[in-house]
């Protein structure tokens, strides 16, 4: 066993006191005899444990609260508490290559990071934006409503309104009586009576000065001091409107009477006010201010500038000269001070000043340059400039003006030669050297600059310009470059790719675009990112630009990354159609249809594009090869009879249809079948196939349409009605059918009908705004203006973001005056309604604001160039206010986007009078239609 005692066995340590670590001194217990003994104080507690650690050589503990002596060197301050705050923490670390590739990485997965969540953040603080202002919405919005309805208030009603106030018996008889209470002359009216006769000499209280006669005189002799404080007020005002005025000018016209905070420089240069033109008081006052800066400091060489400057603006061009000169001898160091003292004096002077001025500045390249400009013969400018690059010979500007003076191409390309020598770092002069030599000299000369500048992208650029330039059918020297510059850590954004890309296109470097767009494009992009919205709008914008080579190289890219996307084939398609060639159109089309043969839209887009251009035998085997991708599809077999009946080939259109019927027999293929025979007149034919298609589809609402339509056409009116009424039971949420129901009741006469149909179609279709709007121009064409009002307010609590009917409340329901308030206050409700749009332009052009009612029109053209009212509106206005050549491109423009929808548009576009004609021809039909 171990001869050492056990813990509880050793004796205590030298000093010990028992508890006292933990702070239990001074208690009894029962072996204690008397009161309980007062231990030592903390004070004292403190003292003795310092005292005994300064005699163990240690540090004195903390358990009673003893302070902690801080190390003078100690730098654990509170900076290093903070976790966020890095101040300090690798302050002696080098910062090589790795850490900025680190900084750089981490900064791209921020930024990808937020890319990925920017769209679903934008939503969700749209919504909650949106949820706050439903939520609680302001008391204007609360209010609106009965603001609205005191519209409505006669003037009797406003008259018969009680005025604020008290109006109790007991207060109304008191304000009589005071009313009627009298009051003593006072002392001032007897004396002032007592003094009208008096002769002596007083100022009035108009200012009048007179003379003790109480006549007026108009002679001119007396002095009217009134007019002279109100003409000394007007002469005060005019100066302070002045002053108002040319607050946010000082800076630039020199006439400021303050002075630049920085350096007491105001911008004086610029000045092209005379010495009459300026307010002498201005000038003392300035003058005495500079005097005051260059005074106390004298070395400041901008204080100089001014004070000079200001002598130059006040006329005084000798005393400026001598204040710059002074200003030289004080600053001798400054280059501004010195050429200011070179640009006040004449040629002569100057050439002595800028000779004394580079003797102590000639590192100074501003200098050089400046005193080369003072020469006049080209030998003399030549000379200087080698003394300037003897002295300063790394400097691009002094080698560019040098090079400039040359006019034999060969010394410019030896001076170049030489520059690059001394400056390999300039991109610059490198590329004005590759410009200057022939195309295979070019080429060595930008491999030694790339060489020399391995980071510079502008060499790479330049290099593929040259192979695109040298006759090269492909550019790829861009596909080094990346990844040359990629190790580098030298890489361009994606977005400055493409706007190099761009600056290409529009030097003509096509080739060059398409080889940046090809290589760099994809560039910091993964696979889940949303490469394709994103190059979409890359492409989207460069177009906005007017870069359409940009753009193709765009799809291009995009197409090889998803071959199988129907809406970037759709969208390289548009771009041909709008800005290339018919041939691109073509080719583009036909690349579309062989990478998606299940689209009927690229076929038909195909096959159309081929009618269109006259090539009928083209278009047939088209769509013939669409068949055979796309058995029995209906688009397709409706554009086969689409393309035979403008053809004129009315049987090979029925027997197309026909055989459609019994291929694809869907409601849409009956639908166009009867339609065909309505547009070649045969009634009975298409009232034999509407029969037939309703045993198969009782559901197709248009079918029902179409077979009221044809015996409303043959004035059958109860036919008609019976076919609406059957049609609404079998489809209760059709509102065309309500609409054309009602509209025959109307026709008939029976507008008591028509209300009650209307009332069934709100019940069975609610918050529907083409039936309520329907509702009120029942009303107001039954001259029921007041019933409207009450239908229009009712509809506008139900459906309050419908830009309809706001736009037949401003229009038909709401005085002239209100027009515009009324529409401000619907804009700010519906999001963006072209129907809106078009109603605030009609209020524009009703008030001669000819401007902002095109702009108006133009607005709600961009909103929905689908909309056939709004085309016709606004061409029935460049029809009034506009230009031939501005109608022609709204012509041109409407028959490009070919609109479906419109109110207006579709009544007549879908007559079978009007089947044969082109979108200009129902253009202008609409125009006459329209009020």
């Amino acid at each position: 066993m171990s001869g050492r005692k056990d813990f509880l066995s050793q004796p205590a340590p030298e000093n010990y006191v028992a508890g006292l670590g933990r702070g239990a001194t001074g208690f009894t217990t029962r072996s204690d005899l008397g009161p309980a003994r007062e231990g030592p104080s903390e004070e004292q507690m403190k003292e003795l444990l310092a005292k005994r650690a300064q005699q163990l050589g240690a540090a004195p503990p903390t358990a009673y609260g003893a302070p902690e002596k801080k190390d003078e060197n100690d730098d654990d301050d509170e900076r290093f508490q903070d976790p966020e705050n890095e101040v300090g923490l690798f302050a002696n670390g080098a910062y090589d290559r790795d850490d900025d590739e680190a900084d750089r990485i981490y900064q791209e997965v921020d930024e990808k990071m937020d890319r990925r969540r920017k769209i679903r953040r934008e939503a969700r603080e749209r919504q909650e934006r949106e949820d706050y202002e439903r939520n609680n919405p302001k008391i204007q919005q609360q209010f609106a409503d009965l603001k609205r309805s005191l519209a409505s208030v006669s003037d009797e009603d406003w008259a018969n309104i009680p005025e604020v106030g008290d109006l109790t018996g007991k207060n109304r008889r008191t304000k009589q009586n005071l009313r009627q209470r009298f009051y003593a002359v006072p002392d001032s009216v007897i004396a002032g009576a007592r003094d009208s006769t008096q002769f002596d000499t007083s100022v009035q209280d108009d200012g009048t000065a007179t003379n003790g006669s109480s006549a007026d005189n108009v002679d001119g002799t007396m002095t009217n001091f009134a007019d002279i404080g109100a003409a000394r007020d007007k002469v005060l005002r005019v100066r302070l409107d002045q002053a108002a005025q040319g607050s946010g000018t000082d800076s630039t016209t020199g006439s400021a009477t303050n002075i630049d905070p920085k350096g007491y420089l105001t911008s004086l240069s610029k000045t092209e006010l005379k010495a009459g033109e300026v307010e002498v008081g201005d000038i003392k006052r300035v003058r005495t201010l500079l005097e005051s800066v260059i005074k106390t400091n004298p070395k400041h060489a901008p204080g100089w500038i001014a004070a000079a400057r200001l002598e130059e603006v006040a006329g005084k061009i000798v005393a400026a000269r001598n204040v710059i000169a002074r200003g030289c001898e004080f600053c001798p160091k400054s280059e501004d001070a010195w050429l200011e003292s070179i640009r006040l004096n004449d040629n002569h002077n100057a050439k002595i000043i800028a000779a004394n001025a580079l003797k102590i500045n000639d590192r100074s390249t501003r200098l050089w340059i400046e005193a080369m400009r003072l020469e006049n013969d080209p030998r003399a400018k030549k000379r200087v400039l080698r003394r300037a690059i003897d002295n300063i010979p790394q400097s691009v500007a002094i080698w560019k003006e040098a090079v400039n003076l040359e006019e034999d191409p060969a010394d410019a390309k030896l001076l170049l030669a030489k520059a690059t020598e001394m400056i390999p770092l300039s991109v610059e002069l490198w590329l004005a050297l590759a410009r200057l030599e022939t195309p295979e000299n070019a080429q060595k000369v930008l491999n030694k600059a790339r060489m020399a500048v391995p980071t510079s992208y502008e060499v790479w650029i330049a290099a593929a310009r040259l192979q695109e330039q040298m006759g090269n059918g492909k550019v790829n020297v861009m596909k080094r470059a990346v990844q040359s510059l990629a190790q580098e850590s030298a890489m361009l954004k994606r977005e400055e790719w493409i706007t190099q890309a761009e600056k290409c296109e529009e030097e003509g470097s096509i080739l060059t675009c398409a080889a940046i767009i090809r290589e760099t494009l994809g560039y910091g992009l993964d696979e889940d990112d949303d490469r394709k919205e994103i190059w979409m709008e890359d492409a989207k914008a460069s177009i906005g630009r007017g870069r359409y080579e940009t753009a193709r190289a765009i799809y291009a890219y995009a197409l090889r990354v998803f071959v199988n996307k129907k809406s970037i084939w759709l969208a390289a398609a548009d771009l041909e159609k709008n800005h290339g060639t018919k041939e691109a159109l073509w080719q583009i089309l036909g690349k579309a249809v062989e990478a998606c043969p299940q689209s009927e839209v690229l076929w038909m887009m195909l096959a159309k594009e081929k009618w269109q251009s006259g090539e009928m035998t083209e278009a047939r085997r088209v769509l013939a090869l669409a068949f055979k991708q796309n058995p029995n599809n209906e688009d397709i077999w409706l554009a086969a009879v689409k393309l035979e009946a403008d053809n004129q080939q009315t049987d090979q259109a029925r027997e197309l249809l026909h055989a459609a019927r019994e291929e694809a027999g869907t409601d849409r293929v009956w639908i166009k079948s009867v339609a065909f025979e309505r547009q070649l007149g045969d009634d009975d034919a298409a009232l034999d196939l509407v029969n037939q298609a309703l045993q198969i589809y009782p559901k197709a609402d248009k079918l029902w349409m179409l077979k009221g339509q044809i015996y409303e056409a043959a004035n059958k009116f109860p036919q008609a009605r019976e076919a609406y009424s059957t049609g609404t039971r079998a489809c209760p949420k059709s509102v065309p059918l309500w609409l054309l129901a009602s509209r025959l009741e109307e026709h008939s006469g029976a507008v008591v009908k028509a209300r009650s149909v209307l009332d069934r179609a709100r019940l069975a279709v609610p918050k529907n705004a083409q039936l309520w709007t329907e509702s009120v121009r029942i009303e107001r064409r039954a001259k029921n203006v007041a019933q409207a009002k009450n239908l229009m307010a009712k509809a506008l609590q139900e459906v309050p973001n419908s830009g309809l009917l706001w736009s037949e409340s401003i229009w038909y329901l709401e005085p002239r005056t209100q027009r515009k308030p009324r529409s401000l206050e619907a804009i700010k409700k519906v999001d963006n309604d072209p129907i809106l749009f078009v109603t605030v332009a009609r209020i524009f052009w009703q008030e001669r604001r000819l401007e902002k009612a095109a702009t108006w029109f133009e607005k709600a053209i961009l909103l929905d160039a689908d909309l056939g009212d709004t085309w016709a509106w606004y061409y029935q206005f460049l029809v009034q206010h506009g230009t031939d050549e501005k109608r022609e491109d709204v012509i041109s423009k409407c028959v490009l986007n070919e609109p479906k929808h419109g109110e207006m548009w579709q009544g007549v576009a879908k007559d079978p009078r009007n089947a044969s004609k082109s979108p200009e021809e129902i253009l202008k039909m609409v125009v006459a239609k329209l009020e």
